[in-house]
């Protein structure tokens, strides 16, 4: 019984005996000071009457003291039931009457993707999905967020995950994969009942604790996602990359050819400079392709725009030019030392970051808000003297872990005052608080909910990914029949799509000199970098 029902029932049982003991004692009033007697029924015609305000005066001038002062009881009792039945009846007939009717099925969807539940996870899943056209419907029981998706234009279906009916209704049988996204104890109740509704379903699903892995494996997902480890290992690889005079992680193209990513640090001589001033081109040979400003990928690059402590540029070239161009984003100041890195927080994240830098022999410290193995320092992470103990004024780096955005950026604001020339690397819990703790002074931000999601696009639409999951950029190797005959001027392939071709393949050769006046070739494979968007495009005007 909803709640609706409930206080019908006992706003009408609550009524009939009012109407009762008001009818009994006027009945009561009337013989006794009035000295009328009259049939009962009399009397609960004017109780009737009173409180619904259709028949006042019908009884009218009663002499004692003791019946008008009980008939204005009765009325103002009668005027508050009546008040008291608008939220029970009138507010919920019309808000019925006006409300939205949820769709509770999917019949017509193919070759879908069925979301369980809705998340900031979820919702950057839908992103990539939308930017490679593969229709979805996401299964949301709780009814006010389903009318917020649906009335913002989401496929989306009213109805409980856990349910075979309602899992139905979404079309599985359909379906390319099932995500399970709501909580690591909730997901698996969902995959044993997505096996029930249609056995051979793809499932993947997204893990909160990692030691709950194996649970969802017994349960019968397909694949187990665990994005806070992708996310520490991310974070890990800046402080690793940072402090070594390699590269690093690079894709490799062709020989002796590559594309990497590399973060103009503090001090470098790079920052306050535009990519016109800087002069990258002429003094490294690598070409920019892109850059992740405040986490935001942009391809190509305006030449105006200014490249500051942060940012990630996206290159290519051959080893010897990208090592050239690394020397120039380093920081002129640290060059000599490695440095200690400060790790604030030990969940998941930090463990993962720290087993990184334990790997690869950078001094670490722990600071944690609860005494645990691997915490150095314990006290509040955004407390100046906790991190004074654990030594933010010789560091050359910290890494904010923990799961509170709010906290996050407090701490970020903490570290710059206290060393304002120390490397801040920080994990973001929701996408939408990357740009403020970014003006809080992060150096990189990484948000979890854009992992996980890019994370899950990938493992279900199984495409070749050439760059990490913490990304927002496609390296792709294609086939562009369309342009053949034409010159890459001709093409207009970066204005037309935001691409950037970075090399051809060509009879087993890989070609990475490509000029304006370059000629496509019907047979040739052609790599390209962009965004998701740009990508699809691309594809599309070039197959």
């Amino acid at each position: 019984m909803d709640t609706w029902k409930r206080r019908t029932l006992y706003y009408l049982g609550t009524l009939v005996v009012v109407f009762f003991a008001f009818a009994l004692a006027y009945d009561y009033g009337m013989a006794v000071y009035e000295s009328h007697e009259q049939p009962f029924y009399r009397s609960m015609q004017v109780v009737v009457e009173t409180f619904t305000t259709t028949g006042y005066g019908s009884d009218a001038g009663w002499e004692s003291l003791e019946m008008n002062i009980f008939v204005m009881v009765m009325d103002l009792t009668g005027v508050v039931l009546i008040f008291a039945a608008l939220p029970v009846f009138v507010v919920p007939l019309f808000e019925n009457a006006l409300s939205t009717t949820l769709p509770t099925a999917a019949e017509d969807l193919e070759d879908h993707v069925v979301i369980c539940t809705h998340s900031p996870r979820a919702e950057a899943l839908i992103s990539e999905l939308e930017s490679w056209d593969v229709e979805y419907v996401i299964v949301e029981p709780d009814r006010e967020t389903a009318l917020d998706l649906y009335e913002s234009g989401h496929s989306v279906i009213h109805g409980d995950p856990e349910s075979v009916e309602t899992l139905t209704a979404a079309n599985l049988g359909e379906a390319t994969a099932l995500v399970a996204d709501a909580s690591d104890e909730v997901d698996v109740s969902i995959v044993l009942t997505a096996r029930e509704a249609e056995a051979d379903v793809r499932i993947v699903s997204v893990v909160e604790d990692p030691e709950h892995e194996t649970y969802h494996e017994l349960a019968g997902v397909d694949e187990v996602l665990s994005p806070r480890r992708l996310v520490g290992e991310s974070l890990a690889n800046k402080v690793t990359t940072a402090v070594s005079t390699e590269l690093g992680s690079a894709v490799e193209i062709g020989e002796d050819f590559e594309i990497a990513e590399l973060s103009v640090q503090r001090g470098s001589e790079l920052v306050g400079h535009t990519l016109a001033e800087s002069g990258i081109r002429e003094r490294s040979g690598a070409n920019v392709i892109g850059a992740w400003l405040e986490g935001e990928f942009e391809t190509p690059l305006s030449p105006d725009v200014e490249l500051a402590a942060g940012t990630v540029l996206l290159v290519a070239g051959r080893q010897a030019q990208l090592e050239r161009l690394k020397e120039l984003t380093r920081s002129q100041a640290r060059r000599p030392r490695r440095g200690s890195v400060l790790v604030v927080g030990h969940g998941e994240v930090g463990a993962t970051v720290t087993d990184a830098l334990a790997s690869a022999n950078i001094p670490y410290t722990v600071v944690d808000i609860a005494e645990k193995p691997g915490v150095d320092v314990v006290g509040d992470t955004t407390d100046p003297e906790t991190l004074e103990e654990a030594g933010i004024e010789e560091a050359r780096t910290v890494v904010f872990t923990v799961a509170d955005d709010t906290l996050t950026g407090f701490g970020t604001l903490v570290a710059r005052d206290l060393n304002p020339g120390i490397e801040v690397l920080a994990r973001a819990e929701e996408t939408e608080n990357v740009r403020k703790i970014y003006r809080a002074g992060a150096d990189y931000v990484l948000a979890l909910a854009t992992v996980s999601g890019r994370m899950l696009a990938s493992t279900i639409l199984e495409r070749e990914e050439v760059i990490s999951m913490d990304k927002q950029v496609e390296i792709v190797r294609t086939t562009a029949p369309e342009f053949a005959g034409q010159t890459l001027s001709e093409a207009d392939v970066r204005a037309r799509t935001g691409c950037t071709v970075v090399a051809i393949e060509r009879d087993g050769a890989v070609l990475t000199e490509i000029g304006p006046d370059f000629r496509f070739r019907r047979d040739d494979d052609v790599i390209v970098a962009g965004t998701d968007e740009g990508v699809n495009r691309f594809t599309t005007l070039a197959n």
